[in-house]
């Protein structure tokens, strides 16, 4: 496969266990042939085989990488991107058609899934926006100094395993609000709050948390006001509520004005330090990771991704 800097690299990346997978990449590579764009494309086994997809676009001179899926495959994307020369990850401009489990970075600029005429339409235009990454360092169970990247968020505690969930419920129930409720019904029955030490500004916390949330971009729902442009995070700090507040949680949620309820502690900063977190799930653009080992930090670093957005 012969690339250069006219033709699109699209890597396909279906929802695991999707019936129509064939169906929809017909639907999407009948859309790119209507609007006249030179394209190689290829198919994602699994989640592990993007970033080794995305490093053989960059290594046959693709200068337009585009991700038909959702937020897991974007961020393998970014963070392949991120282990290249800083000349070499400035060429590229990283596009994103909405097709995944979860697509909440590409519903930030306004792409929906099931709309891929209209974001293939408008990646077509080629408007380049340099945006922020958030990245997350902390030590593996070997002691290994590690690092990953974020585009929309990283949740510590309770949400972490409702998105996990929502990963595995959305599959069967398609909406994202049944998913959602079915998942908080099941986590009725997990751990609900986990003891934490957090630095975040000039604040201390040092008590039981329910979640956390620390977002680039709308954290699903709950970092709504954060923008991958502003070389800032937005963090929401969740502490214990009653079952009935919960509900209105929930409610607000839903709602997109999760910041209204009084649980709710909103912080912008920096860097966020999580000194003890006590085996609290950590989940990175939606997907469960192994839990880090001990403290962890976050942080921002600004303009590092070149990303096509709609008008």
């Amino acid at each position: 496969m012969a690339g250069n800097s006219l033709r699109w690299g699209v890597i396909y990346c279906p929802k695991s266990t999707a019936r129509n997978a064939r169906k929809r990449w017909n639907r999407i590579e009948r859309y790119l042939d209507e609007q006249d764009i030179q394209y190689d494309y290829v198919y994602s086994e699994s989640s592990e085989s993007v970033e080794r997809l995305v490093t053989m676009m960059i290594n046959n001179g693709y200068k337009t990488i585009v991700i038909a899926g959702g937020d897991s495959a974007l961020n393998d994307a970014a963070n392949c991107l991120m282990r290249e020369e800083k000349a070499v990850r400035e060429s590229i401009s990283l596009g994103v058609i909405p097709c995944g489990v979860m697509n909440d970075f590409a519903h930030f600029w306004n792409l929906k899934e099931g709309e891929e005429d209209i974001a293939i339409a408008q990646l077509k235009k080629h408007r380049v926006r340099r945006i922020d990454l958030g990245c997350i360092r902390y030590k593996n169970k070997h002691n290994e100094a590690c690092h990953r990247y974020f585009l929309n968020c990283v949740n510590v505690g309770l949400v972490a395993s409702i998105m996990n969930l929502r990963r595995q419920t959305k599959r069967i129930f398609g909406s994202r609000t049944l998913s959602f409720l079915f998942s908080f019904i099941l986590l009725i029955f997990q751990r609900m709050e986990y003891k934490m030490r957090i630095k975040i500004n000039t604040d201390s916390i040092h008590r039981s948390v329910m979640t956390m949330c620390v977002g680039n971009a709308l954290g699903y729902g709950q970092t709504p006001n954060a923008v991958p442009y502003n070389g800032l995070l937005d963090v929401s700090v969740v502490y214990h509520s009653e079952m009935m507040q919960l509900f209105g949680g929930i409610y607000l949620f839903l709602q997109g004005k999760i910041l209204n309820h009084k649980g709710v502690y909103p912080y912008r900063t920096y860097k966020v330090m999580v000194e003890e977190s006590h085996h609290a799930p950590v989940s990175i653009d939606g997907r469960l990771m192994n839990t880090p080992v001990g403290a962890f930090t976050l942080t921002v670093e600004q303009e590092v991704i070149n990303f096509l957005i709609p008008d």
